[in-house]
């Protein structure tokens, strides 16, 4: 059995025609589940309707970081509407740190965290309260101040997705027990088969982050949860695991970490 669950995608940004090729593929692939997330209130009213509409996808609510901070009235506005609807999400996200955006400023820029700090905050307060994990954006630089407000918080469910950063913060979050996710880039990307090699199997889960588009084999093709076979199948490679216990542990994690069914 080689079941999937991509733990990671935008599907609310796909053009319909792939959204539904990508859901008439799920059986054939075994992919029992699509975890999509939410950059801000239109992505979650977008995602909510998809989950009406196909009964795989299992929706996150929340705010991108890269992107400008929203008014004090679009942010009334999310937490209300993400509010009435916490039953219908399984976890709060995308939610974390604008590392990209920083950098695209420039070094010599001095960018506010203040705001985004502020709004992280009053996620994982939400987190806590409603008992949902979370999905994070939190690399390289942001990843140690996102830990401390984990902790700050007593958030148990974090799901670091596309992780990346220094060999200290990853041992944090090792020892904090929260996830991580591997995306096709695994493939190619040393450093992603490092952190694959040292991190544990039982924490970790697979993703595409699609419509987020990758080199190497799937060079100028639509991501489709169907690459994560080939995620798979380098991860047990790496870790020397045999396959069918590589794919049962992801499968496994996922459903775990979401309170799906199986």
């Amino acid at each position: 059995m080689k079941r999937i669950i991509d733990a990671h995608i935008h599907l609310d940004q796909y053009e319909d025609g792939d959204i539904g090729r990508i859901i008439a593929d799920l059986e054939r692939i075994e992919c029992t589940n699509l975890i999509s997330v939410s950059s801000h209130l239109d992505s979650c009213l977008k995602n909510l309707a998809l989950v009406k509409k196909y009964k795989p996808v299992k929706p996150a609510f929340g705010f991108h970081p890269e992107q400008a901070l929203p008014s004090d009235s679009e942010m009334t506005s999310l937490f209300t509407w993400i509010a009435e609807h916490k039953e219908d999400m399984v976890a709060i996200g995308e939610i974390g740190l604008p590392y990209y955006l920083r950098m695209k400023a420039g070094n010599g820029t001095q960018f506010p965290l203040d705001g985004y700090i502020e709004l992280l905050e009053k996620f994982l307060k939400y987190a806590r309260k409603w008992d949902k994990p979370v999905i994070l954006h939190a690399v390289y630089d942001d990843a140690p101040i996102v830990c401390d407000l984990l902790e700050k918080y007593s958030i148990e469910k974090a799901h670091f997705h596309w992780f990346k950063g220094e060999a200290a913060t990853t041992q944090r979050i090792i020892e904090n027990g929260y996830y991580i996710s591997v995306t096709p880039d695994v493939l190619y990307e040393q450093e992603i088969q490092n952190l694959v090699k040292l991190y544990p199997l039982e924490k970790m889960m697979v993703e595409t982050d699609g419509p987020w588009k990758f080199k190497g084999k799937f060079e100028n093709q639509i991501t489709h949860p169907k690459m994560i076979h080939s995620s798979v199948s380098k991860i047990s490679q790496i870790k020397e695991i045999d396959l069918s216990e590589t794919y049962h542990a992801l499968y496994m994690n996922s459903n775990r970490f979401f309170s799906l069914k199986t």
